[in-house]
């Protein structure tokens, strides 16, 4: 079966992440923030009736009357979430939305989870969550484990630093530099590589990594440019990102392995929301506010 082709001040970092800290799950801030949503300006999605697509997952969330979908909760524009109010926002929570709707859910009918990094394929592959829509990068080894549809977006590992570093202005300058990332993630398994010389830190959040940049704990977080100009943004006059972008990191969503029905349907629903105008719209919405301009998004993979 083929897919279609196609200032915010230190304390609200801090708080962040300490709240997260202890909350024991990433994202669990205190902080209303977190980027904010343009929500006048997002698109309203069409929740299509009598679904059949013949997907064993689909058949269970229809069931139950809720689609779970995996998701992030401490990274500002993407995929953040309000402790106060314990709504999610972001570019990711929209595509999350729009599939939702061509599956059948309105937003009210999805229960977003989050999910750390280093437990989404474990999560999929389950049946904890029946989509995991959380800046995941498609790459062979998590295909081993479960199936994309995708890719919806195009991200890069980059970096970010206090905003009076001189001595960090992209990769290849941060040779003996305590670099921090997430466990799980692919930005971790490049900075690693021995020809950046890092001293790599690893932990479970972006919100503790952020912590510590702030902190002076560590010189450098890094994971894709997206989540890390969402951070930028929120902290303008502490935090800022510098360089250009050292890897290629497709977001996609992630599925159980095998079920091609799920994966055709969340493709075409992926390709008919970039169609009509609401992927765009979404992103401005979102992401865009990060300062991320706007990117034809790339086309969806065959199977």
């Amino acid at each position: 079966m083929k897919l279609q082709k196609t200032a915010a001040s230190a304390a609200v970092i801090l708080a962040l992440a300490a709240t997260a800290a202890c909350g024991g799950k990433e994202g669990s801030a205190g902080d209303k923030q977190g980027g904010k949503t343009d929500e006048k300006s997002l698109p309203k999605y069409d929740v299509a009736k009598s679904v059949d697509v013949g997907s064993p997952v689909l058949k269970k969330a229809q069931k139950r009357g809720k689609l779970i979908v995996g998701a992030k909760a401490d990274q500002p524009y993407l995929g953040f979430q309000d402790q106060a109010t314990k709504k999610y926002s972001g570019f990711d929570i929209e595509i999350a939305k729009m599939v939702a709707a061509d599956l059948g859910f309105a937003a009210k009918d999805i229960k977003f989870e989050t999910v750390d990094s280093g437990a989404r394929e474990a999560a999929v592959r389950k049946g904890d969550v029946d989509l995991m829509i959380g800046t995941y990068t498609i790459n062979p080894e998590r295909k081993k484990q479960i199936d994309f549809a995708g890719p919806y977006y195009h991200a890069g590992a980059s970096l970010l630093v206090r905003k009076d570093e001189k001595a960090i202005t992209g990769p290849d300058t941060v040779k003996g530099k305590k670099v921090c990332s997430i466990v799980g993630s692919t930005p971790l398994q490049t900075i690693k590589e021995p020809k950046y010389g890092a001293k790599v830190t690893e932990l479970a959040k972006y919100s503790d990594c952020v912590k510590q940049l702030v902190d002076g704990q560590v010189d450098a977080v890094t994971t894709d440019d997206a989540i890390l100009k969402g951070y930028a943004a929120d902290n303008p006059k502490k935090l800022q990102v510098v360089g250009e972008t050292f890897s290629d990191e497709p977001y996609g969503v992630g599925l159980k392995k095998g079920d091609n029905a799920l994966q055709k349907a969340v493709a075409d629903a992926l390709k008919a929301h970039q169609d009509n105008g609401d992927y765009k719209k979404a992103y401005e919405a979102t992401l865009g506010k990060s300062g991320s301009k706007f990117q034809e998004p790339p086309a969806l993979e065959e199977k």
